[in-house]
């Protein structure tokens, strides 16, 4: 007798979620719980979302293994990232501001690189390839609305600005979709530009800074829809 073996199962791409802008011990907790990759602790202090590098540490202490912490700097002095990086020795480091490739690579950590692309239709005069390819030793582009000032502003710019089918876009591993992001449009942008990752901090909050649970659990449960709509292998 001939045995078939099994059809093997196709494997579902994961998107990889971080919950940015956390400032409370009860939010680091429920992204944890509720399935986050990553959390987000902005260090700029011009942002609502401002903690301390100590209050970074306090918070990063609480997270279980294999949730990263992320510190999120913004044109940061050397010494002010250094502070980050000594309260939570294990982060991956964001830059949301001006900085350079030089002056990514002299905080000696691996980092992610924010693009601010304009809103609209401007957005597609932004030459994201070059970009990347200027950060190419990120390990990942960060896709994030232009909006006055710096860091999120809970804003989308048009993601049908680019051709996501081009090869140093399509099904990377290097982007990550940012910018106005909640429950009811993640399937959408997750469909429009098969990113790595997503990013979401205001879609999650009833105030600034301050995240809902139940808003969090819901839109881990849109991502991982979309993850079943849009499989493809991981």
């Amino acid at each position: 007798m001939i045995l078939t073996p099994p059809a093997t199962p196709q494997l579902l791409h994961r998107t990889r979620i971080k919950i940015c802008g956390l400032t409370r011990e009860d939010d680091v907790d429920a992204a944890a719980r509720g399935g986050a990759d990553a959390v987000g602790f902005v260090l700029y202090t011009k942002s609502p979302r401002h903690v301390t590098p100590e209050r970074a540490g306090e918070l990063a202490r609480r997270l279980p293994p294999f949730v990263t912490p992320v510190l999120l700097f913004v044109n940061a002095s050397p010494e002010h990232i250094r502070l980050g990086l000594e309260a939570v020795p294990n982060a991956l480091v964001q830059f949301h501001g001006d900085e350079t490739p030089v002056d990514c690579a002299a905080a000696g950590r691996p980092y992610i690189r924010a693009a601010r692309i304009p809103a609209g239709h401007a957005g597609a005069g932004f030459d994201l390839l070059k970009y990347a390819q200027d950060f190419a030793a990120s390990q990942a582009v960060l896709l994030d609305a232009h909006v006055e000032g710096y860091g999120g502003g809970g804003q989308s710019f048009d993601w049908t600005a680019f051709n996501w089918s081009h090869p140093l876009l399509n099904a990377s591993s290097r982007l990550v979709l940012s910018g106005g992001l909640d429950a009811a449009n993640v399937i959408d942008g997750i469909h429009r530009v098969r990113p790595w990752a997503v990013d979401v901090s205001s879609g999650v909050e009833v105030s600034k800074g301050i995240k809902d649970a139940d808003k969090i659990h819901a839109f881990v449960a849109a991502v991982r829809a979309a993850d079943t709509l849009f499989s493809r292998p991981s």
